[in-house]
């Protein structure tokens, strides 16, 4: 670096970090857990009719109207009622432990792999919802919980 450079980069990166320093990353990680957990709870509880039983309207939407878009085609969900049945327990299960920050990175990558399933039966989507969702996802794999989290607690993570 060169000696003008280092004597503009010096004084900025102190300034930067003092300003944006103030705000606690594990307070940020927090935000994104609870902030991606939202969608996808609130998703889930209009698949369950009371305690464990999954609603008619759950198996109805992946038996008919769900289509994976592949290749210029559509095609039907194999499996549609074991298919709403996963969606339904990952879509109560993950977010909770989000939320909780409990195998946080595991949750994510749940999430994700989810999105990209969402992706595939809503393509138009992407830049409204999935584009976020992934993003948000992909971060929490990278960072985990953070320290207010369970993970961290429990020493399931650094």
């Amino acid at each position: 670096m060169s000696l003008v450079a280092d004597r503009f980069a010096q004084p900025f990166s102190r300034m930067t970090a003092g300003l944006f320093g103030l705000w606690p990353r594990s307070l940020t990680l927090l935000v994104l857990r609870v902030t991606l957990a939202m969608p996808f709870w609130a998703s889930g509880l209009t698949k369950w009719d009371g305690w464990f039983t999954l609603s008619f309207g759950a198996r109805a939407l992946f038996e008919g109207e769900y289509k994976i878009h592949w290749f210029g085609g559509e095609y039907p969900f194999p499996f549609p009622d074991q298919m709403a049945l996963a969606s339904g327990v990952a879509e109560v299960t993950l977010p909770v432990l989000l939320v909780l920050g409990l195998l946080t990175r595991y949750a994510a990558a749940g999430l994700l792999v989810m999105t990209a399933v969402i992706q595939l039966t809503y393509p138009d989507g992407w830049h409204n919802f999935h584009l976020p969702w992934a993003a948000m996802a992909l971060a929490l794999l990278t960072f985990g919980g953070g320290r207010i989290a369970l993970d961290r607690l429990l020493g399931l993570d650094r």
